[in-house]
Protein backbone atom coordinates (compact mmCIF):
# COMPACT_ATOMS: atom_id res chain seq x y z
CA UNK A 1 0.00 0.00 0.00
CA UNK A 2 0.97 3.13 -0.70
CA UNK A 3 0.23 6.82 0.80
CA UNK A 4 -1.65 8.97 -0.87
CA UNK A 5 -1.10 12.60 0.86
CA UNK A 6 2.52 12.48 0.01
CA UNK A 7 2.61 12.14 -3.46
CA UNK A 8 -0.31 14.46 -4.15
CA UNK A 9 1.22 17.17 -2.63
CA UNK A 10 4.44 16.30 -4.40
CA UNK A 11 2.11 16.51 -7.81
CA UNK A 12 -0.09 19.52 -7.14
CA UNK A 13 3.33 21.62 -5.38
CA UNK A 14 6.26 20.34 -7.40
CA UNK A 15 5.50 18.27 -10.22
CA UNK A 16 2.50 20.26 -11.79
CA UNK A 17 3.92 23.94 -11.45
CA UNK A 18 8.38 22.71 -11.78
CA UNK A 19 7.77 20.21 -14.62
CA UNK A 20 4.35 20.81 -16.41
CA UNK A 21 4.73 24.73 -16.18
CA UNK A 22 1.09 24.29 -15.43
CA UNK A 23 -0.69 27.94 -14.49
CA UNK A 24 -1.67 28.83 -10.94
CA UNK A 25 -5.34 28.63 -12.35
CA UNK A 26 -4.31 24.75 -13.06
CA UNK A 27 -2.80 24.05 -9.94
CA UNK A 28 -6.22 25.75 -7.97
CA UNK A 29 -8.59 23.69 -10.70
CA UNK A 30 -6.77 20.07 -9.93
CA UNK A 31 -6.49 20.66 -6.43
CA UNK A 32 -10.16 21.91 -5.43
CA UNK A 33 -10.67 18.58 -7.90
CA UNK A 34 -8.32 16.27 -5.10
CA UNK A 35 -10.19 18.27 -2.48
CA UNK A 36 -13.65 16.73 -3.43
CA UNK A 37 -12.41 13.36 -4.32
CA UNK A 38 -10.59 13.02 -1.25
CA UNK A 39 -13.08 14.11 0.97
CA UNK A 40 -15.33 11.90 -1.03
CA UNK A 41 -13.08 8.84 -0.41
CA UNK A 42 -12.05 9.28 2.95
CA UNK A 43 -16.22 8.83 3.13
CA UNK A 44 -16.29 6.00 1.33
CA UNK A 45 -13.06 4.46 2.95
CA UNK A 46 -14.71 5.66 6.63
CA UNK A 47 -10.95 6.35 7.46
CA UNK A 48 -9.04 10.18 7.67
CA UNK A 49 -8.21 11.73 4.76
CA UNK A 50 -4.67 11.63 5.57
CA UNK A 51 -4.73 7.69 5.87
CA UNK A 52 -6.27 7.19 2.28
CA UNK A 53 -3.72 5.05 0.01
CA UNK A 54 -3.27 5.45 -4.22
CA UNK A 55 -4.69 2.01 -3.98
CA UNK A 56 -8.17 3.58 -2.58
CA UNK A 57 -8.80 5.57 -5.59
CA UNK A 58 -9.47 2.53 -7.52
CA UNK A 59 -11.99 2.90 -11.03
CA UNK A 60 -14.76 1.96 -9.06
CA UNK A 61 -14.43 4.29 -6.71
CA UNK A 62 -13.56 7.19 -9.41
CA UNK A 63 -16.59 6.00 -11.39
CA UNK A 64 -18.53 6.50 -7.99
CA UNK A 65 -16.86 10.13 -7.21
CA UNK A 66 -18.23 11.15 -10.74
CA UNK A 67 -21.46 10.48 -10.10
CA UNK A 68 -21.07 12.32 -7.24
CA UNK A 69 -20.34 15.37 -9.02
CA UNK A 70 -23.36 15.29 -11.41
CA UNK A 71 -25.92 13.95 -8.81
CA UNK A 72 -24.85 15.17 -6.09
CA UNK A 73 -23.72 18.18 -6.72
CA UNK A 74 -25.75 18.45 -9.65
CA UNK A 75 -22.80 19.72 -11.45
CA UNK A 76 -22.16 19.52 -15.74
CA UNK A 77 -21.25 16.59 -17.18
CA UNK A 78 -18.19 19.17 -18.75
CA UNK A 79 -17.22 20.15 -14.82
CA UNK A 80 -17.33 16.64 -14.77
CA UNK A 81 -14.59 16.00 -17.26
CA UNK A 82 -13.04 18.20 -16.20
CA UNK A 83 -12.62 16.15 -12.56
CA UNK A 84 -11.89 13.31 -14.34
CA UNK A 85 -8.93 15.11 -16.11
CA UNK A 86 -7.05 16.27 -13.13
CA UNK A 87 -7.53 12.82 -11.98
CA UNK A 88 -5.63 11.12 -15.26
CA UNK A 89 -3.18 13.79 -14.94
CA UNK A 90 -2.32 12.58 -11.21
CA UNK A 91 -2.37 8.86 -12.17
CA UNK A 92 0.24 9.66 -15.23
CA UNK A 93 2.29 11.15 -13.05
CA UNK A 94 2.06 7.56 -10.80
CA UNK A 95 2.80 5.65 -13.26
CA UNK A 96 6.49 6.37 -13.36
CA UNK A 97 6.64 7.07 -9.73
CA UNK A 98 5.57 4.09 -8.67
CA UNK A 99 5.96 0.85 -10.75
CA UNK A 100 3.47 -1.05 -8.94
CA UNK A 101 0.62 1.19 -9.58
CA UNK A 102 0.76 0.82 -13.66
CA UNK A 103 -2.29 -1.73 -14.08
CA UNK A 104 -4.40 0.52 -11.62
CA UNK A 105 -3.28 3.94 -13.78
CA UNK A 106 -4.20 1.90 -17.07
CA UNK A 107 -7.51 1.24 -15.75
CA UNK A 108 -8.04 4.73 -14.56
CA UNK A 109 -6.77 5.72 -17.93
CA UNK A 110 -9.51 3.57 -19.57
CA UNK A 111 -12.56 5.70 -18.12
CA UNK A 112 -14.38 7.59 -20.53
CA UNK A 113 -14.85 11.11 -20.74
CA UNK A 114 -18.77 11.53 -21.18
CA UNK A 115 -20.03 13.23 -24.10
CA UNK A 116 -21.52 17.04 -23.44
CA UNK A 117 -24.59 18.39 -25.50
CA UNK A 118 -23.99 22.01 -27.17
CA UNK A 119 -26.54 23.51 -25.46
CA UNK A 120 -27.40 27.36 -24.82
CA UNK A 121 -25.85 28.81 -22.22
CA UNK A 122 -28.06 30.19 -18.82
CA UNK A 123 -28.00 33.86 -18.82
CA UNK A 124 -29.67 36.54 -16.48
CA UNK A 125 -31.58 39.30 -17.68
CA UNK A 126 -30.67 43.10 -17.54
CA UNK A 127 -33.15 43.44 -14.61
CA UNK A 128 -32.46 40.33 -12.79
CA UNK A 129 -28.46 40.71 -12.82
CA UNK A 130 -29.52 44.72 -11.15
CA UNK A 131 -31.67 42.34 -8.46
CA UNK A 132 -28.59 40.72 -7.68
CA UNK A 133 -26.23 43.16 -7.39
CA UNK A 134 -28.56 45.50 -5.06
CA UNK A 135 -28.97 42.06 -2.86
CA UNK A 136 -26.32 42.85 -0.30
CA UNK A 137 -26.38 44.29 2.88
CA UNK A 138 -23.80 47.31 1.97
CA UNK A 139 -23.62 48.05 5.84
CA UNK A 140 -22.61 44.84 6.69
CA UNK A 141 -18.97 43.60 6.37
CA UNK A 142 -19.73 39.90 4.30
CA UNK A 143 -22.26 42.74 2.37
CA UNK A 144 -19.89 45.08 1.00
CA UNK A 145 -17.48 42.23 0.23
CA UNK A 146 -20.00 40.45 -1.35
CA UNK A 147 -21.64 43.26 -3.19
CA UNK A 148 -17.71 44.17 -4.73
CA UNK A 149 -17.28 40.41 -5.57
CA UNK A 150 -20.58 40.31 -7.64
CA UNK A 151 -19.95 43.58 -9.14
CA UNK A 152 -16.56 42.39 -10.25
CA UNK A 153 -17.86 38.87 -11.37
CA UNK A 154 -20.79 40.55 -14.03
CA UNK A 155 -18.48 43.86 -14.95
CA UNK A 156 -15.54 41.71 -15.78
CA UNK A 157 -17.03 38.34 -16.81
CA UNK A 158 -14.53 36.82 -15.02
CA UNK A 159 -14.22 32.79 -13.96
CA UNK A 160 -14.31 31.84 -10.63
CA UNK A 161 -10.68 31.11 -9.92
CA UNK A 162 -9.84 34.50 -11.82
CA UNK A 163 -11.84 36.22 -9.27
CA UNK A 164 -10.86 34.46 -5.98
CA UNK A 165 -7.32 35.37 -7.15
CA UNK A 166 -7.48 39.14 -8.04
CA UNK A 167 -4.68 40.76 -5.21
CA UNK A 168 -4.63 44.00 -3.69
CA UNK A 169 -1.86 45.00 -6.61
CA UNK A 170 -3.85 44.07 -9.62
CA UNK A 171 -5.33 47.67 -9.49
CA UNK A 172 -3.08 50.71 -10.86
CA UNK A 173 -1.38 52.60 -7.62
CA UNK A 174 -4.02 54.71 -5.96
CA UNK A 175 -6.54 53.84 -8.82
CA UNK A 176 -9.12 51.43 -9.32
CA UNK A 177 -9.70 52.46 -12.79
CA UNK A 178 -8.73 49.18 -13.96
CA UNK A 179 -7.65 45.43 -12.62
CA UNK A 180 -5.27 43.32 -14.61
CA UNK A 181 -6.41 39.64 -14.04
CA UNK A 182 -4.30 36.52 -14.52
CA UNK A 183 -6.60 34.03 -16.74
CA UNK A 184 -6.70 30.64 -17.76
CA UNK A 185 -3.73 29.85 -19.78
CA UNK A 186 -1.22 31.85 -18.35
CA UNK A 187 -3.14 34.78 -20.63
CA UNK A 188 -2.85 38.09 -18.75
CA UNK A 189 -5.64 41.31 -19.76
CA UNK A 190 -6.82 44.11 -18.62
CA UNK A 191 -9.88 45.63 -18.10
CA UNK A 192 -11.58 48.91 -17.23
CA UNK A 193 -14.54 48.84 -14.06
CA UNK A 194 -17.49 50.61 -14.47
CA UNK A 195 -17.67 53.77 -11.74
CA UNK A 196 -20.54 51.46 -9.74
CA UNK A 197 -18.17 48.71 -9.87
CA UNK A 198 -14.67 50.82 -8.43
CA UNK A 199 -16.99 52.31 -6.11
CA UNK A 200 -18.26 48.47 -4.95
CA UNK A 201 -14.55 47.54 -4.31
CA UNK A 202 -13.63 50.84 -2.50
CA UNK A 203 -16.08 50.05 -0.39
CA UNK A 204 -14.91 46.66 0.66
CA UNK A 205 -11.19 47.54 0.29
CA UNK A 206 -12.34 49.98 2.94
CA UNK A 207 -14.08 47.42 5.24
CA UNK A 208 -11.35 45.24 4.46
CA UNK A 209 -8.51 46.81 6.12
CA UNK A 210 -5.21 46.15 6.00
CA UNK A 211 -3.49 42.41 6.56
CA UNK A 212 -0.68 40.92 5.33
CA UNK A 213 -2.90 38.73 3.20
CA UNK A 214 -2.60 39.86 -0.52
CA UNK A 215 -5.54 38.04 -2.15
CA UNK A 216 -9.11 40.60 -2.51
CA UNK A 217 -11.29 39.30 -1.05
CA UNK A 218 -11.24 36.99 1.73
CA UNK A 219 -13.47 35.55 4.17
CA UNK A 220 -14.27 36.15 7.79
CA UNK A 221 -10.57 34.23 9.31
CA UNK A 222 -9.06 36.90 7.15
CA UNK A 223 -8.17 34.00 4.73
CA UNK A 224 -8.67 33.82 0.51
CA UNK A 225 -12.37 32.81 0.05
CA UNK A 226 -13.28 29.34 -1.28
CA UNK A 227 -14.72 28.63 -4.57
CA UNK A 228 -17.46 26.95 -2.14
CA UNK A 229 -17.45 29.94 -0.42
CA UNK A 230 -18.37 32.20 -3.65
CA UNK A 231 -20.58 29.75 -4.60
CA UNK A 232 -22.60 29.93 -1.62
CA UNK A 233 -22.46 33.78 -1.77
CA UNK A 234 -23.78 33.70 -4.78
CA UNK A 235 -26.55 31.60 -4.24
CA UNK A 236 -27.86 33.19 -0.80
CA UNK A 237 -28.28 36.54 -2.86
CA UNK A 238 -30.09 35.13 -5.48
CA UNK A 239 -32.43 34.06 -3.23
CA UNK A 240 -32.17 36.79 -1.97
CA UNK A 241 -32.58 39.27 -4.96
CA UNK A 242 -35.66 37.12 -5.94
CA UNK A 243 -37.87 38.72 -3.88
CA UNK A 244 -37.73 41.76 -6.23
CA UNK A 245 -36.78 39.99 -9.32
CA UNK A 246 -39.44 36.35 -9.16
CA UNK A 247 -38.38 35.37 -12.12
CA UNK A 248 -34.59 34.15 -10.47
CA UNK A 249 -36.76 31.82 -8.36
CA UNK A 250 -36.41 29.68 -11.86
CA UNK A 251 -33.33 29.97 -12.61
CA UNK A 252 -29.95 28.63 -11.33
CA UNK A 253 -27.50 31.31 -10.51
CA UNK A 254 -24.07 30.38 -10.20
CA UNK A 255 -20.67 32.43 -10.33
CA UNK A 256 -20.37 31.33 -14.22
CA UNK A 257 -23.95 32.20 -14.78
CA UNK A 258 -22.47 35.59 -14.31
CA UNK A 259 -20.21 35.63 -16.36
CA UNK A 260 -22.44 34.08 -19.33
CA UNK A 261 -24.78 37.12 -18.66
CA UNK A 262 -21.63 39.58 -18.91
CA UNK A 263 -20.95 38.20 -22.72
CA UNK A 264 -24.44 38.22 -23.82
CA UNK A 265 -25.14 41.32 -22.63
CA UNK A 266 -21.72 42.74 -24.46
CA UNK A 267 -22.50 40.84 -27.43
CA UNK A 268 -25.96 42.38 -27.80
CA UNK A 269 -24.66 45.98 -26.95
CA UNK A 270 -21.29 46.05 -29.72
CA UNK A 271 -22.55 43.36 -32.35
CA UNK A 272 -18.74 42.38 -31.82
CA UNK A 273 -17.94 38.54 -31.15
CA UNK A 274 -14.26 39.65 -31.18
CA UNK A 275 -14.59 42.28 -28.74
CA UNK A 276 -16.60 39.82 -26.44
CA UNK A 277 -13.81 37.02 -27.07
CA UNK A 278 -11.02 39.64 -25.94
CA UNK A 279 -12.93 40.51 -23.04
CA UNK A 280 -13.22 37.11 -21.63
CA UNK A 281 -10.00 35.65 -21.96
CA UNK A 282 -10.80 33.31 -24.55
CA UNK A 283 -8.03 31.60 -26.64
CA UNK A 284 -10.03 31.41 -29.18
CA UNK A 285 -13.04 32.82 -31.36
CA UNK A 286 -14.65 29.06 -31.18
CA UNK A 287 -14.99 29.25 -27.10
CA UNK A 288 -17.15 33.03 -28.13
CA UNK A 289 -19.49 31.74 -30.85
CA UNK A 290 -21.69 29.85 -27.96
CA UNK A 291 -23.02 33.32 -27.75
CA UNK A 292 -23.84 33.58 -31.01
CA UNK A 293 -26.11 30.93 -31.17
CA UNK A 294 -28.14 31.70 -28.22
CA UNK A 295 -28.21 35.81 -29.67
CA UNK A 296 -31.62 35.62 -31.22
CA UNK A 297 -30.81 39.11 -33.16
CA UNK A 298 -28.08 37.54 -35.15
CA UNK A 299 -30.64 35.22 -36.24
CA UNK A 300 -32.71 38.06 -37.50
CA UNK A 301 -30.01 39.34 -39.33
CA UNK A 302 -29.92 36.00 -41.17
CA UNK A 303 -33.39 36.09 -41.72
CA UNK A 304 -33.40 39.84 -43.14
CA UNK A 305 -30.70 38.29 -45.77
CA UNK A 306 -33.24 35.69 -46.55
CA UNK A 307 -36.22 37.04 -46.54
CA UNK A 308 -38.39 36.43 -49.51
CA UNK A 309 -39.36 39.47 -51.73
CA UNK A 310 -41.95 41.58 -50.52
CA UNK A 311 -42.24 40.16 -47.14
CA UNK A 312 -41.17 43.00 -44.35
CA UNK A 313 -38.94 40.92 -41.21
CA UNK A 314 -40.08 41.98 -38.40
CA UNK A 315 -39.10 41.13 -34.24
CA UNK A 316 -40.33 37.88 -33.19
CA UNK A 317 -42.91 37.52 -31.50
CA UNK A 318 -44.07 34.22 -29.21
CA UNK A 319 -47.76 33.05 -29.61
CA UNK A 320 -49.92 34.99 -27.42
CA UNK A 321 -52.85 32.74 -27.59
CA UNK A 322 -52.06 29.80 -24.82
CA UNK A 323 -53.14 26.97 -26.70
CA UNK A 324 -50.50 27.66 -29.70
CA UNK A 325 -47.65 28.44 -26.98
CA UNK A 326 -48.93 25.11 -25.72
CA UNK A 327 -48.89 23.87 -29.22
CA UNK A 328 -45.20 25.48 -30.35
CA UNK A 329 -43.61 24.20 -26.99
CA UNK A 330 -44.77 20.65 -27.76
CA UNK A 331 -43.76 20.81 -31.10
CA UNK A 332 -40.46 21.89 -30.61
CA UNK A 333 -39.81 18.84 -27.76
CA UNK A 334 -40.23 16.38 -30.47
Amino acid sequence: MTALASHLTAFLVDHLPRHRNASPHTVATYAHSFSLLVRFAAERRRCRPIDLQIEDLDPDLILAFLDHVEMGRRNSASTRNVRLAAVRSFFRYIEYKIPSCLDQALRIHALPQKRTDMRLVDTLTVDEVKALLAAPDSRSFGGLRDRAMLHMAYACGLRASELLSIQMTAFPPGSLATVRIHGKGRRERVLPLWRETQQAVRGWIGARGSTSEQTLFLNRLGEPLSRDGLALVVEKHARQAAIACPSLLSKRVTPHVLRHSCAAHTLAATGDIRKVSLWLGHASLQSTEVYLRADAAEKLAILAVHAPPGVKPGRFRPPSDKLLAMLATASNGT
